[in-house]
């Protein structure tokens, strides 16, 4: 029996007396922010203090526009005395999402990823069929019948629209619920002022290799761009890439701190992205995602024996050759299925 939103509130609520002092630590982007703040709001009077705290480091601009445009009241992780705190919660994450959240117990987990199977908690509401945290936050606040600050509407707004790349992937009927309630409530202008500030000044030399890189074939797109200064090079170089008429995957990767990031994005008709970037790469590193879009990290260490990992040529063209293999021919074989159970305990990266 599917239980009501009201009885998930409920048990939620259950889970907090106004004597504790509540930590959100989230990997900060548009929908763990806006899900934290809707917590915030929901918890307001029922507990002594609520404290988000940023795990990672923000550097994408559209982040930084929000938090600064809403008005994000956020500590650093590394400044948190988690002796103040009795209390955690888990929003639009779990464990496996940074190698910090792994050293915390949380008390409520509330996300739209793959659940993990180190995700434990008394209270955990996880739906993968969901296009963003934000939609289950906004069924929470209409339970508790809170009407949204402007700010906060706003917030919930632009998660929605970028968790589900303006409703192109990963959207449910709930989605487009939760989105109709805060749309009447937003500030329509403050939340384009934040999309439209996406693109740092500073990444637009990657745009311009990543043209000058790119290959066409059979409908996927494919561009390494050798090292980058943030993940969010390949990721919004992804998304931009799915914009040209004949691509239907885009694949974009990059060097990132010793490690290559591959970012899947497709059309959401093709089969799905995260089953396939785990059966590709999965053997060397984390990796999964979404039906539409997805991520692998993958040690350069661990990759040394398949590809020179220093000539860059050498590596784009390898995972061209991975990512081509026909759905039959790219079964893994006895050492890359062992080297994917060995790192099968990571679970599935955030996309």
């Amino acid at each position: 029996m599917t239980m009501s939103t009201k009885e998930r509130l409920r048990r939620f609520f259950a889970q907090f007396s106004g004597e504790d002092y509540v930590l959100i630590p989230i990997v900060a982007d548009p929908d763990a922010i806006a899900s934290a703040m809707a917590i915030k709001r929901l918890l307001w009077r029922k507990v002594a203090n609520v404290t988000i705290a940023n795990v990672n480091v923000i550097e994408r601009t559209d982040n930084l526009v929000l938090i600064r445009c809403i008005g994000v009241a956020m500590t650093p992780f590394q400044k948190i005395d988690l002796k103040r705190f009795n209390r955690i919660i888990f929003v639009d994450g779990q464990p496996d999402h940074h190698e910090l959240l792994r050293k915390l117990t949380p008390h409520a987990i509330i996300d739209h990823h793959p659940i993990s199977p180190a995700s434990q908690a008394p209270y955990m509401d996880i739906r993968p069929r969901y296009g963003a945290t934000a939609t289950i936050l906004i069924e929470y606040l209409r339970a508790a019948n809170i009407k949204p600050s402007t700010k906060l509407a706003t917030a919930l707004y632009f998660a929605i629209k970028t968790d589900t790349s303006n409703f192109e992937r990963n959207t449910q009927i709930e989605d487009l619920q939760a989105f109709q309630f805060v749309f009447r409530l937003s500030n329509i202008a403050l939340a384009r002022r934040i999309e439209n500030a996406e693109i740092r000044r500073g990444f637009l030399k990657y745009f311009n290799k990543a043209l000058d890189q790119l290959h066409i074939r059979k409908g996927r797109a494919f561009a390494h761009l050798g090292t980058v200064p943030h993940p969010d090079v390949c990721v919004q170089i992804a998304d931009f890439l799915m914009h040209i008429d004949m691509v239907n995957w885009s694949i974009v990767s990059g060097l990132h701190q010793r490690k290559l990031l591959i970012i899947l994005r497709n059309d959401g008709i093709r089969k799905d992205a995260g089953k396939t970037i785990k059966q590709h790469f999965g053997a060397w590193g984390q990796a999964g995602g979404h039906k539409s879009a997805a991520r692998a990290e993958l040690p350069l260490e661990k990759l040394a024996k398949e590809v020179p990992v220093d000539d860059q040529k050498k590596l784009g063209r390898w995972i061209v050759q991975r990512m081509e293999k026909h759905p039959g021919a790219a079964k893994q074989t006895a050492a890359e299925r062992a080297r994917a159970a060995a790192t099968a305990a990571d679970g599935p990266t955030r996309r």
